[in-house]
């Protein structure tokens, strides 16, 4: 039976989830943030996909994408997935697969819905008990859309900038 394709919308806002093999850890270092973020930003312009918001969690990522191709999702976290696994099992000194299957995308159709994805994907570090705030967690867009430090991996949402300041 053929497995029925990821939503891969253009133009449409999605959360996209991915998960590390049995949710095993798929972040051990420091290095291991930094290259997989390194790879999105190249991943993201090569596609022309906008990334809102984003959360590097120790077994899984969260992403709020736009694509502006059809098949531009698909190509950004297999482009970046590829490369992270050899990486990965480089150093770590492993075989195998890293990821557990497809990623998952949803449809994100409203503003409200919108904003509410924004809190969950930051506040993820918070609700797993790996910080008390959210400004505390470094792998996270918070940064960016609470306390305005740099981020050239992050394009603001039309819906996030109607809340002004």
């Amino acid at each position: 039976m053929a497995r029925r394709p990821s939503l891969d919308l253009p133009g449409y806002l999605q959360h996209v989830i991915i998960r590390g093999n049995n949710r095993q850890v798929i972040f051990v270092a420091e290095d291991d943030y930094l290259f997989y973020l390194e790879l999105l930003s190249e991943a993201v312009s090569k596609y022309r996909c906008s990334i809102h918001a984003w959360v590097l969690m120790t077994n899984h990522v969260h992403l709020l994408m736009i694509p502006t191709e059809e098949g531009a999702i698909g190509k950004v976290i297999q482009s970046v997935g590829r490369r992270y696994v050899q990486y990965f099992n480089y150093c770590y000194k492993r075989t195998a697969t890293l990821w557990e299957g497809r990623y998952k995308s949803t449809i994100v159709d409203t503003e409200r819905y919108a904003l509410t994805c924004y809190r969950y994907i930051e506040m993820n570090p918070i609700r797993a008990g790996m910080h008390a705030y959210p400004e505390d967690y470094r792998w996270s867009s918070y940064q960016y859309n609470a306390l305005g430090l740099d981020d050239n991996l992050v394009t603001p949402h039309p819906a996030y900038l109607c809340i002004g300041r």
